[in-house]
């Protein structure tokens, strides 16, 4: 088989697919996300806290001398993606239980008895007919 024949059955099985359609969700849930941490939440808290911009909190390691820029440790930027990480993982979190929960409901309902096979069925009367002698 080709090189190419073998990567196009590969890109084409099921799994690849919906891993790449995850990951393109997932990357745009992600904006929405920092979009919402960023946007909607820190806003508030920074007022909260007495108009703190948590995305300004910095160190500064080395002045900004002539064209080089300052050198800075953004901690702040860091806490806003600590809340990013959180979210998502509450939502993947919450998305996982209730897979779960609808798993336990398909597993809690009992299977019907398959019914007996012929053999069974053959064995079964030649039983009752022993015992009737």
């Amino acid at each position: 088989m080709s090189m190419i024949k073998e990567f196009k059955a590969f890109a084409m099985r099921g799994n690849v697919l919906d891993l790449a359609i995850g990951i393109i969700i997932g990357a745009a849930f992600g904006k929405i996300v920092s979009s919402l941490v960023n946007d909607v939440i820190m806003p508030p808290i920074g007022v909260i806290l007495g108009g703190v911009d948590f995305s300004k909190f910095s160190f500064v390691l080395k002045e900004a001398e002539g064209s080089a820029s300052a050198v800075l440790i953004n901690y702040g930027v860091f806490i806003n993606t600590v809340v990013d990480f959180l979210i998502v993982a509450f939502v993947i979190f919450m998305i996982i239980r209730s897979i779960n929960s609808m798993k336990k409901k398909e597993e809690a309902k009992p299977a019907a008895p398959p019914p007996p096979t012929k053999e069974e069925v053959l064995l079964t009367e030649i039983r009752d007919l022993l015992k009737t002698r």
